[in-house]
């Protein structure tokens, strides 16, 4: 995950109201919605791009893990095959989780480490002496993440990042970032991300495998994919479905209890932080329902008494999404081409 976004075409918001707004809008038949993208999957690999099977990214997150498990449901478990790609700052649980996941499935799974390629295109010691410019404690090995204010349903906050650094007693130094220090950090971030998509697409076109993606429908209209990273990809059976309903699909597909608790994550910084903290500001425990009010264009009141909210906090939520979707609006189309 990150602040930007991949090159395939990708739907807009949806706009009008659909069906009457409560805390059930977004239950799903599971069984249904499993037999659907089943479907998708066998269709795109088998009639459109003709390919052996279906490669995905095992992050040890949610997304991933469905995917996989969709795909084996489409294919069978000898077409689809697990890359688990960690690096060096990586959580170690990423790694755990990912092999374990790709164990219960019965599928093949490749594990490679990043880090080479990673400090081939900017190296993590020219990182590190950015850092040290912006919080001089900085050092080698200090850990560090950088992150935004997370209560945005508690009070109004800037979208101003902030630079967190854990220094050797762990103390934290904060220091917020200027915008060109924000770029140059998150350009370092993106790199491992489009890193693990150079060795999906190695490994699928030597075996002539489609790569599938894991974007969700939340993460789509906000923007929170990478661009040529984990945006690039040749399917996205995903990107019609909230969190929320990713989650329904991996209760019912039996997806591991330590990967259906685990804090989303990014995965890109040495410091841990969460989804919440790092882009969307809100518990994922609100965020889907508000973003479907807002795609859906439900009155402010009405989402509010739904769930428990104030107004004024609605009110912040769906400003925040329409900052975000406009920010990254030119994120979700394909390059621009002159024609004629």
């Amino acid at each position: 995950m990150s602040n930007c976004s991949g090159s395939t075409d990708m739907p807009e918001p949806k706009r009008g109201r659909a069906m009457k707004f409560s805390l059930d809008v977004l239950k799903i038949n599971p069984a249904e919605e499993t037999g659907k993208v089943a479907d998708f999957v066998l269709e795109q690999t088998s009639r459109v791009y003709h390919r052996n099977g279906v490669i995905v990214g095992l992050s040890g997150g949610v997304d991933s893990a469905v995917m996989a498990a969709l795909a084996v449901r489409a294919l069978g478990s000898d077409r689809v095959v697990g890359l688990v790609l960690p690096e060096k700052e990586s959580n170690p649980v990423s790694r755990k989780f990912a092999v374990a996941h790709a164990g219960s499935l019965g599928i093949e799974f490749r594990e490679i480490d990043i880090t080479p390629t990673v400090d081939s295109v900017a190296g993590y010691a020219s990182r590190d002496e950015f850092i040290k410019g912006i919080i001089p404690e900085y050092s080698a090995g200090c850990k560090y993440n950088i992150a935004l204010p997370s209560d945005l349903l508690e009070r109004a906050a800037l979208n101003l990042y902030v630079l967190q650094v854990m220094l050797p007693d762990g103390t934290i130094k904060k220091k917020r970032l200027q915008i060109q220090q924000f770029l140059t950090i998150t350009s370092f971030a993106n790199i491992k991300i489009r890193s693990r998509m150079i060795h999906l697409y190695a490994e699928a076109e030597r075996r002539n495998l489609l790569v599938a993606g894991t974007t969700n429908r939340t993460e789509l209209i906000l923007g929170d994919f990478c661009k040529h990273g984990d945006g690039g990809t040749d399917i996205e059976a995903l990107a019609h479905l909230y969190k929320n309903q990713v989650y329904q699909l991996a209760d019912y597909l039996d997806v591991t209890a330590d990967i259906i608790n685990r804090e989303p994550s990014p995965d890109t910084f040495s410091l841990p932080v969460t989804d919440q903290e790092f882009f969307f500001r809100i518990p994922f425990s609100k965020i889907d329902l508000l973003l479907y009010a807002w795609e859906h264009d439900v009155p402010q009141a009405e989402t509010a008494s739904v769930l428990g909210l104030s107004e004024e906090a609605v009110k912040r939520a769906f400003k925040d999404f329409t900052s975000k979707n406009r920010a990254t609006e030119h994120l979700r189309e394909t390059a621009h081409a002159l024609t004629g």
